[in-house]
């Protein structure tokens, strides 16, 4: 997961992002990114065992063998662990300190012997697994430097038959109400136009350029209201400081200072009190199989 805001959270981190709270060596932005990924995932968990949910159906036979490829602190691969219980998952990230979080959460929920951990460089190995049956890749492929080679090394260490799922989301999510109490209406929707500035992504010509057969496209549209995870509160906080350090330049002062007052301020405006948030999103999942 990149840390420019163009790159939205998904559960997953890329393969450039390192990040452990509480280990040696990890930079404050590193553990900030993955409290970002598991507050996510945390908030989402309904959209995550849907995604899941829906992506069994189009199983040929139960997975045994699965790839969570760019898998930052595993918040895909326990999802997965979770949803077919008979299969082992591997993670596959760059970030040592990423794979170490995602190795003792395992271990605190008695997974180690079902998920494991490969340190790689995607963009220049690719780790032997032996043929999977699924290949799981959460926004993660905009950050291959040659995304085609990329897909070619998932097309060979799939199985005949096995599928690659790819999910992408366009942007971060919105939480506040059009008006936010603090500033002119519309803060938040200023804040996405000024930063929200990539095409979404579409990897349908990828996909079949790399040999593989389309099985379905859905667009998940996510709307969260009142009664929200803990972690809504926290989550929104998080997610409107890596947009705020990226909008400088591109609001006005008044936009900045009521930002500001929003996610810093310990009163009623302030997005850790507030009980008026919701959660509205969009991520696209891509299933393809390898003939």
């Amino acid at each position: 997961m990149s840390t420019d805001p163009h790159h939205a959270p998904s559960g997953h981190a890329s393969h450039h992002t390192s990040g452990h709270t509480g280990h040696p060596g990890a930079a404050p932005e590193d553990v900030a990114m993955a409290e970002l990924l598991e507050l996510d995932a945390a908030v989402l968990h309904t959209y995550t065992a849907e995604l899941t949910g829906w992506l069994a159906g189009f199983t040929d036979r139960a997975p045994t063998r699965i790839l969570d490829i760019g898998s930052g602190p595993g918040t895909g691969s326990f999802a997965l662990a979770r949803r077919f219980p008979g299969a082992t998952v591997t993670a596959v990230d760059h970030s040592p300190q990423m794979l170490h979080r995602l190795t003792r959460r395992a271990a605190a929920q008695g997974l180690s012997d079902r998920i494991g951990t490969r340190q790689a460089d995607l963009d220049r190995e690719w780790p032997r697994t032996g043929p999977c049956d699924l290949i799981w890749a959460a926004a993660f492929l905009h950050h291959l430097g040659e995304p085609g080679k990329g897909l070619a090394r998932a097309f060979a260490g799939l199985r005949p038959g096995g599928l690659l799922a790819v999910t992408e989301m366009d942007f971060f999510p919105r939480f506040l109400p059009d008006d936010a109490g603090a500033g002119r209406p519309g803060l938040e929707a200023r804040l996405h136009a000024a930063t929200d500035t990539r095409p979404p992504a579409d990897w349908s010509g990828h996909l079949a350029a790399a040999g593989f057969r389309p099985v379905a496209t859905r667009p998940f549209a996510i709307a969260l209201a009142a009664p929200l995870p803990p972690e809504t509160n926290r989550y929104a906080q998080v997610c409107l400081r890596k947009l705020r350090s990226h909008a400088g330049a591109l609001l006005s002062a008044d936009d900045l200072a009521a930002l500001d007052t929003v996610i810093g301020s310990g009163g009623p405006l302030g997005v850790l009190q507030r009980q008026d948030l919701t959660v509205r999103t969009t991520r696209t999942t891509w299933v393809v199989r390898k003939p």
